[in-house]
C-alpha cells in the first residue's frame, strides 16, 4: 500500500523560523545606544529565530550591558579595539564577516541611518549578495517591503540570497523595550587593522532640543522663511513645545540652516506624533521624509501648496504673523 504524505505547512514554516538567526549591528557612541538600533531589533525579532547584537567599539561595555536588558535579544557579541574608533566601515566589515562565518547568521541588519547605509552595502558586496535597503515591513524571512519613487510606490522584494542583508527604516518599527531582557554576552575576537582609512575627529552640533529623528514633536521650516535669521521664529516655537527643528531641502540649499537639519528623501526620515511644516510647499522629496507623522500641521500662505494634501490641519496664513501668535498663545 502506497501512502501519499502531505507536508504540514505550519510545521515547515515553524522549522524555517527556528533556523533563522539574525545579527543586528548596533550603532552607538561607546557610551549610549543609538535609538534606531532598538527599531532594528524589533524588525529582526519578526524574522523568527535568535537575535544577536554585535557591539564594536573602543570601550563599549556600558552599551553591551544596556543591550543585554533589551527584550528580544538572545546574545550580545562584544568586540573592543582601537581600530573600531569612529565605527569606520572599512574596519567594521571584516569583524561582521568573521562573526557571520562563526555563528552562521542567516540575516544581517542595521538601522537605515548614516551608519547603516555606510556599512551594510559594503558587507553585502563582500558576501557577494544583493542588499535590501530601508525596509518598512517584513512579510517573511525572505520577503521584505520597501518604498520606491520617493515613497510614492511600495515594492515587495523576495530575496533568495544565502545571507539576507538589509537596513531598517526606524520610523516603521516600534522600538524594542529596553527592560525585561536577559541576554548573555560573549566576546568575539577583533579583526586585524585594515588601515584603509583613519578616524580623525568629528564635530557635533550641541543642542538642548530633542534629536530630530527621535523627537515626538518636529517644527520644520522651508524657503518661505526667507532667511536663516527668521528660523528664530521656529526655535522659539520649538522651545515651547520641546520640539526638534527641521528644514526642507530648499531651505538647506539656500543656506538658511545646516544640512543635518534636512528632512526628506535625501535627508532624515521622521515620524513624530506632531509635525508642523512652516513655509514648506510640500515637494515629493520632502513628503517622503515626514508623511508617516501621526499628525501633520501645515502653515503656508499659498492655499494650493501640495503640503495641504497630506496635512491633517492646514492654516492659510502669513507665517510671520501666525508663528509668533502660536508661540504667544503657548505662554498663556
Amino acid at each position: 500500500m502506497i501512502r501519499t504524505l502531505r507536508p504540514n505547512l505550519r510545521l515547515l514554516t515553524g522549522l524555517a523560523h527556528r533556523f533563522q538567526s539574525t545579527l543586528v549591528v548596533a550603532e552607538h557612541n561607546n557610551d549610549k545606544l543609538t535609538p534606531i538600533t532598538l527599531n532594528a531589533i524589533t524588525a529582526a525579532s519578526k524574522l523568527g529565530g535568535d537575535v544577536s547584537c554585535l557591539v564594536a567599539g573602543t570601550d563599549c561595555a556600558k552599551v553591551a550591558a544596556e543591550l543585554c536588558k533589551v527584550q528580544g535579544v538572545n546574545k550580545v557579541l562584544v568586540a573592543q579595539n582601537d581600530c573600531y574608533k569612529g565605527a569606520l566601515a572599512e574596519e567594521m566589515t571584516p569583524l561582521v564577516l568573521a562573526t557571520q562565518k562563526q555563528f552562521n547568521f542567516t540575516h544581517i541588519c542595521a538601522g537605515a541611518s548614516a551608519f547603516g547605509k555606510n556599512l551594510l552595502p559594503r558587507i553585502a558586496a563582500k558576501l557577494d549578495v544583493s542588499p535590501v535597503s530601508d525596509i518598512i515591513e517584513i512579510k517573511s524571512p525572505d520577503t521584505f517591503v520597501r518604498t520606491i519613487y520617493a515613497g510614492n510606490a511600495i515594492s515587495t522584494v523576495k530575496c533568495n540570497e544565502a545571507v539576507k542583508v538589509f537596513t531598517v527604516r526606524g520610523t516603521s518599527f516600534e522600538a524594542a523595550a529596553v527592560e525585561g531582557g536577559s541576554a548573555s554576552t560573549e566576546t568575539v575576537a577583533a579583526s586585524s587593522l585594515v588601515g584603509a582609512s583613519e578616524w580623525l575627529e568629528q564635530n557635533l552640533t550641541k543642542s538642548d532640543r530633542p534629536e530630530l529623528t527621535s523627537a515626538k514633536v518636529v517644527v520644520s521650516g522651508g524657503r518661505g522663511l526667507k532667511s536663516g535669521d527668521n528660523f528664530k521664529l521656529l526655535y522659539d516655537l520649538a522651545d515651547k513645545l520641546n520640539a526638534a527643528v527641521g528644514a526642507s531641502r530648499a531651505a538647506v540649499d539656500a543656506g538658511y540652516v545646516p544640512n543635518d537639519m534636512q528632512v526628506g528623501q535625501t535627508g532624515k526620515i521622521v515620524a513624530p506624533e506632531l509635525y508642523i511644516a512652516v513655509g514648506i510647499s510640500g515637494a515629493i522629496q520632502h513628503l517622503a521624509g515626514m508623511k508617516d507623522s501621526k499628525t501633520i500641521v501645515a502653515i503656508n500662505k499659498d492655499p494650493e501648496a501640495p503640503i495641504f494634501q497630506v496635512a491633517d490641519y492646514g492654516l492659510v496664513a502669513d507665517l510671520f504673523k501666525a508663528v509668533p501668535e502660536m508661540t504667544a498663545a503657548l505662554d498663556k
